[in-house]
């Protein structure tokens, strides 16, 4: 018998040929054909396909030529077609699981394209086939490998059921926290929430089977258990934005010494303002009005019903608010006093933004109180600010100059 003749040597030269051939297959498909395709796909106004090739999905595809040649050549064989038969089939339960596992991410990505993977993200759901679906395709190639049934690993996953509880346990509670965060609503990529106990205040940018991702306002990144976000408070501001108003609710501090009843001096004045007209005018003749009907005497101040410039103060920047063009007049407006203490009596507006936006909400914010600071000197009112160096130095410099004056 020659060599060539001989069983071994014979399915040697068979496998090295169908190896050859399924190699230069894949090669012309990957190399020409994958290559053509893709630019004749991309011609096409339907954007998945270009997904699916960018996923790698046609390319796992391509893997499966060199496979359907061997399945070709190996019943050819005697010696070696049972252990190349069972290698194949370990191999095309690979390429097969790989190709699945693009689509999934390929099937991801498309997904999030369209504008409910905001409110309903499904990365965590996806991990979750991808798992399945590993476990799934470990269980054949051991099957295969120790030539048994894969139905008889399966039927003993009952025993081993409280070990793989202990496994992945974190993966379970992750994954059914994930699913009541999707179906409550409660988290959706882009939501800016606060969770203090991470130190995260930020937007979110993924949600995921094990964390939710986000990125803090400094940049940083903070990842947060899935299961976390469930039991434990955290604060999602996208009903802010749902709303159509950010609030602003800051109180100058006015120095109480300075309030006062309005004389005919400071009312005439104030009349001058357009905001005040009515106001002034109304109040004016109710207060007159009361006055006469109860026979007030009203050579003390102390008697019956005057007006204030605190009063008054207020009245104006709640009409100021009215009329601003960048406040929403459909949510609460409100200007009041907060109760007095050590540091002054504070002045609370408490209004929102028809603007949402950080940057725009604060500039409207810093616009309306570069007003209210520069308007209170026209009421007779002053701001309340504890003394620095400064005034202490012009203070000691007025006396100098009033003993100077004295001693001269």
């Amino acid at each position: 018998m020659g060599f060539l003749e001989k069983p071994i040597v014979r399915d040697l030269l068979l496998l090295v040929f169908g190896l050859a051939l399924g190699v230069l297959a894949h090669y012309l498909v990957r190399i020409h054909l994958l290559p053509r395709l893709q630019k004749l796909l991309r011609k096409t106004r339907i954007k998945w396909d270009d997904v699916l090739f960018e996923q790698g999905v046609f390319g796992a595809a391509a893997l499966l030529i060199p496979l359907v040649v061997m399945f070709r050549v190996t019943p050819f064989l005697t010696v070696l077609q049972g252990g190349a038969m069972q290698l194949l089939k370990v191999v095309a339960v690979t390429v097969v699981a790989v190709g699945l596992d693009r689509l999934l991410r390929a099937g991801l990505v498309i997904y999030n394209t369209f504008p409910i993977s905001v409110r309903l993200p499904i990365k965590g759901v996806v991990q979750i086939l991808q798992i399945a679906l590993w476990a799934f395709a470990g269980t054949i190639i051991f099957s295969q490998l120790l030539g048994q049934s894969p139905w008889i690993f399966l039927s003993g996953l009952g025993a081993v059921s409280a070990v793989l509880l202990v496994v992945f346990q974190d993966t379970i509670l992750a994954f059914f926290a994930g699913l009541q965060l999707t179906l409550n609503d409660q988290v959706r990529v882009g939501d800016w929430i606060e969770v203090p106990k991470y130190n995260a205040d930020g937007s979110v940018v993924e949600v995921a089977l094990h964390y939710v991702k986000v990125r803090n306002w400094d940049r940083s990144i903070t990842t947060i258990p899935t299961h976390k976000l469930t039991g434990d408070s955290f604060v999602n501001w996208r009903g802010m934005f749902e709303g159509g108003g950010r609030r602003i609710k800051r109180s100058v501090l006015i120095d109480q010494t300075s309030v006062r009843f309005l004389d005919e001096e400071l009312l005439e004045r104030l009349s001058k303002i357009q905001l005040l007209q009515d106001y002034l005018a109304r109040k004016t003749e109710e207060i007159a009005e009361y006055n006469r009907r109860h026979n007030i005497d009203e050579s003390s101040l102390v008697n019956g019903r005057h007006l204030t410039n605190l009063g008054t103060f207020r009245a104006y920047l709640l009409a100021y608010l009215q009329n601003h063009p960048q406040i929403n007049q459909d949510l609460i407006l409100l200007v009041r006093q907060l109760p007095p203490t050590t540091n002054g009596l504070p002045m609370e507006i408490y209004a929102f933004t028809k603007d949402t936006a950080w940057v725009s909400h604060e500039s409207v914010a810093a616009d309306i109180f570069d007003h209210v600071l520069a308007i209170i000197p026209e009421f007779d009112l002053r701001v309340f600010q504890n003394p620095s160096g400064h005034d202490l130095a012009r203070a000691v410099a007025e006396r100098e100059v009033a003993i100077g004056l004295r001693e001269n």
